[in-house]
């Protein structure tokens, strides 16, 4: 199943640097600009064919890299654990002494997640 743009443009931001030049341009254009590929080959004096291929070569490569490196997975990941930290620590004031521990538990089980 293909990915969402929204999936896409943050990979893009992660990776974008790796792809070709061409690659790049057209993708930026095409999926963060929402041109439409004639609109890009228009402006680069390609075919709407080449805007396609470039398009399509740049979101095969950025998808590879996120199999293989998960820094978009382990970015999101890291983002739900600091939410429910701070989730935690904002119910620390209206915890008893007994819930307490069992916040801290949670807390550190958390941080530990974050550690691996």
């Amino acid at each position: 199943m293909k990915p969402d743009k929204l999936t896409l443009s943050l990979l893009f931001d992660c990776y974008g640097a790796l792809l070709t030049e061409k690659q790049r341009e057209c993708f930026d254009l095409h999926c963060n600009q929402d041109l439409t590929l004639a609109e890009i080959a228009e402006l680069m004096g390609t075919s709407r064919q080449g805007v396609h291929d470039a398009v399509s070569r740049a979101e095969a490569q950025l998808l590879r890299l996120e199999e293989v490196t998960r820094c978009l997975a382990r970015e999101r990941r890291d983002q739900k654990i600091a939410a429910a930290l701070e989730a935690l620590a904002a119910e620390l004031p209206e915890r008893s002494a007994a819930q307490l521990s069992e916040t801290a538990a949670a807390m550190l089980a958390a941080a530990q997640t974050l550690k691996e």
